[in-house]
């Protein structure tokens, strides 16, 4: 456990700190180091002179750095999720999970370093020739959320290096030891000083502040609120700043009538509780055709009163705690707004003691709620019916939204309609799960734009360039 902030390939201290609790029990784990905006400022210094080595690299010795830095991850995948756990709260076995998933980010950008290519264009004159090259894009400023301590940093920083940029990592100030013990593997493996640099901070504004208005900065990369991202996206536009956006998410979950129902079941449970519904691809609306709607709802009944709710470190937990206190009181404001508008609890739909919410299920709700329009984030799966396939494309669509969805059916010339109606950036068709390294994770409409792993996810982080040679 490091609690003293990465920078320059030093652990450095500061004049006060903050303490990371963890949300089972609200305990103490840490005090960690709190910084400041002039240690940002060397941070990106450290960076930017990094930066002028790193980019010299050949593909393949950063190739190698980071198949290193991806071995110990997995290596130290046990250590690296109980400390996930204990400051984030998700269950031991997802813990696990997001460290695997984290690191298999790491591994396929070590290998698409190698696969930067550019072009050779037929010129548009005898004595012409046209070249097109790619360059890493230069410092890069990556903000990343609470929910995913470790997943959400591997995701940016390893496209990140992999083209040959160096990095500033700002980690949620309520999760920043996974941050930091990522950062003591990264030295571990072998990355040159200012290459990685984590600063941690109890003031994200200030951090956000120089990010956006150093010119060294060349990149930022924000996963987390829309109306931090817009703030961001204002911020930024002064220096026309590239950035990419990973926001939040109102994802429908379609259960058409011809559907297989155990599979879409288990599929809803997957997508809409995993880490306690705290997740921005979650599913949030879940519309299943009236004919079904019944059955469908007893079999999800049975599955959330299975549910395990406690400490994470506990085995067989499958609910953990709420990260914090603020984010009980938004779902008991969505759930009080739903019911005094005619919505009805058949299971849960209270808090527990601690930093707990029951696994909740909520019917009879329609789209003048605001459970309709809201992203929930929290364990509460709410249903609606639908009877027709324009009648529930409308409805899924009509959010400012686009992340995720989810449908469930077997008619194949349905699928492929429906598919190509939703107005998201990813779509499961017959599955709840949809994240991995391999495809291009991102969103559309205010849920953000730019596009993380997959062969598309290096693209963010270079800059191209066309050379025009004449004379020839």
């Amino acid at each position: 456990m490091k609690t003293k902030s990465y920078i320059n390939g030093k652990w450095k201290s500061a004049e006060k700190n903050f303490p990371v609790h963890n949300p089972f029990n609200n305990n103490i784990i840490a005090e960690v180091d709190d910084m400041t905006r002039a240690d940002c400022v060397e941070a990106i210094d450290a960076a930017h002179d990094a930066f002028k080595i790193w980019s010299k690299f050949t593909a393949s010795k950063r190739s190698r750095i980071l198949k290193k830095w991806f071995n110990l991850q997995l290596q130290h995948k046990n250590e690296l999720a109980e400390l996930l756990t204990k400051e984030q709260g998700k269950p031991l076995a997802e813990a696990i999970g997001e460290i695997k998933y984290g690191a298999s980010f790491v591994e396929w950008f070590a290998e698409e370093a190698k696969r930067i290519y550019g072009d050779v264009i037929p010129a548009h004159g005898s004595d012409k020739r046209i070249t097109v090259i790619k360059q890493p894009i230069g410092v890069v400023g990556a903000i990343t959320p609470w929910n995913f301590p470790s997943a959400m940093i591997t995701r940016k920083v390893a496209p990140a290096l992999a083209a040959g940029c160096t990095v500033v990592i700002k980690p949620s100030e309520l999760t920043p030891l996974s941050a930091l013990a990522l950062a003591d593997l990264a030295e571990q493996a072998g990355f040159p000083p200012g290459v990685i640099n984590v600063i941690c901070s109890k003031d994200p504004n200030a951090i956000g502040a120089e990010f956006t208005s150093n010119p060294k900065v060349k990149k930022i990369s924000f996963t987390g609120s829309t109306r931090v991202g817009k703030l961001l996206l204002k911020a930024s536009a002064d220096q026309v700043k590239k950035i990419s956006l990973e926001l939040g998410g109102n994802a429908p979950f379609i259960v058409f009538e011809d559907a297989d129902m155990e599979a879409a079941v288990d599929g809803c449970m997957a997508s809409k509780f995993r880490n306690a519904g705290q997740t921005c691809i979650c599913t949030n609306r879940i519309f299943v055709h009236e004919n079904i709607h019944d059955e469908f709802v007893a079999k999800l009944s049975n599955k959330i009163q299975a549910l395990k709710i406690g400490s994470g470190l506990e085995e067989g937990t499958h609910v953990g705690p709420m990260i914090n206190e603020a984010a009980i009181l938004k779902d008991e404001a969505i759930l009080n707004d739903a019911t005094s508008k005619g919505a009805v609890i058949p299971i849960g739909g209270a808090r527990m003691e601690g930093q707990f919410f029951q696994p909740t299920l909520v019917c009879d709700v329609n789209r003048e709620m605001e459970i309709f329009s809201q992203e929930i984030f929290g364990p509460i799966a709410a249903v609606y019916k639908f009877n027709s396939e324009e009648q529930v494309i409308e409805l899924a669509n009509d959010t400012s939204y686009g992340l995720a969805a989810y449908f469930y059916g077997r008619d194949y010339a349905l699928i492929w309609r429906v598919a190509e109606a939703l107005e998201y950036g990813m779509v499961g068709i017959n599955t709840g799960m949809i994240s991995t390294a391999v495809a291009p994770f991102g969103g559309v409409k205010e849920s953000g734009f730019g596009r993380e792993g997959s062969k598309y996810g290096i693209e963010d982080y270079i800059n191209i360039k066309y050379m025009c040679w004449g004379g020839v």
